[in-house]
């Protein structure tokens, strides 16, 4: 049986976190989706296309992983792309509520589709997109918080542009 699981997010930028659960997912499932969001009510710093660009780099080698772009509702893209799960990292007790939320949400557009959540790993409970623009903004060493294959893209696009 092909299991295909979805993790959505804007990844602006991706962070090392991002790429744990994504790993990890790619690990427990045959195909993982990740979906990078399209908002129209966020100001990303990278475009979409510039999103699944880094991705594509930081996850080199796992095969079973494709990147697309979605708009909408998650639960409706995972009834179109077959998804038959969610993943979503859990940095600390206060995400638990919003994410409980969305899953009993999905769960009620889509009754088929399961959300599944992994804890993050120690080293990276602390960390966001938000605080990797914040330090990258303030000239500050992002080395340990991004894939080192994009970090200087991402250095060289935050530093001093936001």
């Amino acid at each position: 049986m092909n299991r295909t699981v979805i993790c959505p997010g804007s990844f602006d930028p991706v962070t090392l976190g991002h790429i744990d659960i994504i790993g990890r997912a790619a690990a427990m499932f045959d195909r993982v989706i990740v979906a990078v969001l399209i908002n129209s009510a966020k100001k990303p710093v990278f475009t979409v296309d510039e999103r699944i660009r880094l991705l594509e780099k930081a996850l080199v080698g796992l095969d079973n992983v494709e990147i697309r772009s979605f708009d909408g509702l998650l639960a409706e893209y995972a009834r179109k792309t077959g998804a038959d799960a969610v993943v979503r990292g859990l940095r600390a007790v206060s995400d638990f509520e919003y994410e409980f939320q969305m899953s009993l949400t999905n769960k009620k557009l889509n009754p088929e589709l399961e959300t599944i959540f992994l804890t993050s790993r120690a080293e990276y409970m602390f960390l966001s997109s938000s605080i990797v623009k914040q330090i990258a903004v303030l000239n500050g060493d992002i080395t340990n918080f991004v894939p080192e294959c994009i970090h200087d893209e991402i250095k060289n696009r935050l530093a001093g542009n936001i």
